[in-house]
Protein backbone atom coordinates (compact mmCIF):
# COMPACT_ATOMS: atom_id res chain seq x y z
CA UNK A 1 0.00 0.00 0.00
CA UNK A 2 1.50 3.50 -0.78
CA UNK A 3 1.46 6.44 1.65
CA UNK A 4 -1.23 9.12 0.94
CA UNK A 5 -1.16 11.77 -1.05
CA UNK A 6 -3.73 14.59 -0.09
CA UNK A 7 -4.51 17.84 -1.27
CA UNK A 8 -4.27 20.47 1.18
CA UNK A 9 -5.98 24.12 1.45
CA UNK A 10 -5.04 26.70 3.77
CA UNK A 11 -8.43 25.99 5.78
CA UNK A 12 -7.04 22.45 6.53
CA UNK A 13 -3.12 22.73 6.19
CA UNK A 14 -2.56 22.57 9.98
CA UNK A 15 -4.50 19.46 10.15
CA UNK A 16 -3.08 17.27 7.34
CA UNK A 17 0.73 18.92 8.23
CA UNK A 18 1.34 19.75 11.72
CA UNK A 19 -1.30 17.27 13.56
CA UNK A 20 0.07 13.80 12.36
CA UNK A 21 2.28 12.30 14.67
CA UNK A 22 5.05 9.39 13.95
CA UNK A 23 4.96 9.54 10.25
CA UNK A 24 7.18 12.55 8.18
CA UNK A 25 4.89 14.80 6.11
CA UNK A 26 6.27 15.54 2.44
CA UNK A 27 4.33 19.20 1.56
CA UNK A 28 4.77 19.52 -2.22
CA UNK A 29 4.41 23.02 -3.22
CA UNK A 30 3.17 23.25 -6.77
CA UNK A 31 1.67 25.49 -9.81
CA UNK A 32 0.12 25.00 -12.73
CA UNK A 33 2.76 25.84 -15.34
CA UNK A 34 5.76 24.70 -13.49
CA UNK A 35 7.46 22.66 -15.84
CA UNK A 36 9.41 20.68 -12.68
CA UNK A 37 6.36 20.59 -10.49
CA UNK A 38 5.12 18.41 -13.75
CA UNK A 39 8.05 16.61 -14.11
CA UNK A 40 7.52 15.76 -9.98
CA UNK A 41 3.75 15.02 -10.66
CA UNK A 42 4.34 12.44 -13.38
CA UNK A 43 6.96 10.67 -10.66
CA UNK A 44 5.15 10.87 -7.62
CA UNK A 45 2.72 7.94 -8.16
CA UNK A 46 6.60 5.37 -8.62
CA UNK A 47 7.73 7.23 -5.78
CA UNK A 48 5.81 7.01 -2.82
CA UNK A 49 5.07 3.53 -3.89
CA UNK A 50 9.13 2.90 -2.79
CA UNK A 51 8.00 4.45 0.63
CA UNK A 52 6.43 2.94 3.69
CA UNK A 53 3.07 3.93 4.02
CA UNK A 54 2.87 4.35 7.46
CA UNK A 55 5.86 6.60 7.87
CA UNK A 56 5.15 9.13 4.80
CA UNK A 57 2.01 11.35 3.73
CA UNK A 58 2.47 13.37 0.68
CA UNK A 59 0.35 16.98 0.90
CA UNK A 60 0.13 18.84 -2.56
CA UNK A 61 -0.39 22.56 -2.02
CA UNK A 62 -1.30 24.68 -4.90
CA UNK A 63 1.39 27.67 -3.75
CA UNK A 64 -0.80 30.16 -6.54
CA UNK A 65 -3.99 29.23 -5.27
CA UNK A 66 -3.05 29.34 -1.83
CA UNK A 67 0.05 32.15 -1.75
CA UNK A 68 -0.46 32.85 2.02
CA UNK A 69 0.67 29.59 2.67
CA UNK A 70 3.41 29.92 0.17
CA UNK A 71 4.20 33.35 2.38
CA UNK A 72 4.32 31.48 5.96
CA UNK A 73 7.26 29.36 4.96
CA UNK A 74 9.12 31.76 2.55
CA UNK A 75 9.11 30.05 -0.85
CA UNK A 76 11.01 31.48 -3.54
CA UNK A 77 10.31 28.92 -5.99
CA UNK A 78 8.41 26.13 -6.55
CA UNK A 79 8.65 23.31 -6.43
CA UNK A 80 9.82 23.08 -3.11
CA UNK A 81 9.11 20.15 -0.54
CA UNK A 82 8.86 20.99 3.21
CA UNK A 83 9.65 18.18 5.63
CA UNK A 84 7.65 18.11 8.41
CA UNK A 85 7.83 15.94 11.68
CA UNK A 86 5.65 15.80 14.70
CA UNK A 87 4.64 18.94 14.55
CA UNK A 88 8.18 20.29 13.59
CA UNK A 89 9.83 21.83 10.04
CA UNK A 90 12.61 19.20 10.05
CA UNK A 91 13.83 20.43 6.23
CA UNK A 92 13.19 21.82 3.04
CA UNK A 93 14.46 20.58 -0.78
CA UNK A 94 14.01 23.37 -3.38
CA UNK A 95 13.38 21.96 -6.52
CA UNK A 96 13.02 18.06 -7.74
CA UNK A 97 16.25 16.85 -8.88
CA UNK A 98 15.06 13.57 -9.95
CA UNK A 99 14.08 10.60 -8.50
CA UNK A 100 17.17 9.17 -6.83
CA UNK A 101 18.11 12.29 -4.79
CA UNK A 102 14.64 13.12 -3.32
CA UNK A 103 13.82 9.36 -2.86
CA UNK A 104 17.58 9.96 -0.45
CA UNK A 105 16.52 12.95 0.98
CA UNK A 106 12.87 11.54 2.16
CA UNK A 107 14.66 8.63 3.51
CA UNK A 108 17.21 10.07 5.38
CA UNK A 109 14.33 12.27 7.38
CA UNK A 110 11.69 9.17 7.70
CA UNK A 111 10.80 8.46 11.44
CA UNK A 112 13.19 5.92 13.16
CA UNK A 113 11.58 2.62 14.20
CA UNK A 114 10.62 1.79 17.82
Amino acid sequence: MSPPIVNATTADFDEHVFAPRGRLVVVDFWGPGCPNCDVFAADAPALVRELPADKVRVVKVNAYEHPDLARRFGLVGIPTFLLVRDGKVIGKMSQYYGREYWLGVIRDHLPADH
